[in-house]
C-alpha cells in the first residue's frame, strides 16, 4: 500500500502511515506504486578530485564528500589496501553522466 501524503510504502491495511502520520483512506481504490529510481554507484564526473571514485562513494552513501575523502586517505595510510581499492574502483566504475539541462525555446509573437 501506498502513503497518499508522502508516497512511501506501508503496510496493507494501515490505517496512518508510520513515516507521515497521515491518515489513509478506507476503502476505494488503491493508488499505484510510483517507479522507483534506484541509485547506482558510479564515479562522479563533476565532483572529482583523481577520478570521482569518493564523490560517488559519497553520494550513493549520502555522506559528504570531505567525510569520505578523509576516511579513504587514513585507509590508504593506515591500511594500505585504500590505494588498491581505489585504483580498482576507478576502473571498474562507471562514469556518471553529466547533466545536460534541455532548454525549450519559446515562440514569442511580435504586436504590430
Amino acid at each position: 500500500m501506498i502513503c497518499t501524503a508522502c508516497q512511501k510504502v506501508i503496510a496493507d491495511g494501515s490505517n496512518f502511515c508510520y513515516n507521515c502520520g497521515a491518515r489513509q483512506p478506507t476503502g476505494g481504490p488503491i493508488p499505484a506504486a510510483p517507479t522507483q529510481n534506484r541509485k547506482k554507484l558510479m564515479r562522479s564526473s563533476t565532483d572529482k578530485k583523481l577520478g570521482g571514485v569518493c564523490a560517488g562513494l559519497a553520494a550513493y552513501l549520502d555522506l559528504d564528500v570531505t567525510l569520505v575523502r578523509v576516511l579513504w586517505v587514513l585507509a590508504v595510510f593506515c591500511g594500505g589496501t585504500g590505494l588498491l581499492l581505489y585504483i580498482v574502483l576507478w576502473i571498474v566504475l562507471p562514469v556518471e553522466p553529466l547533466f545536460v539541462p534541455v532548454v525549450t525555446q519559446t515562440q514569442t509573437t511580435a504586436t504590430p
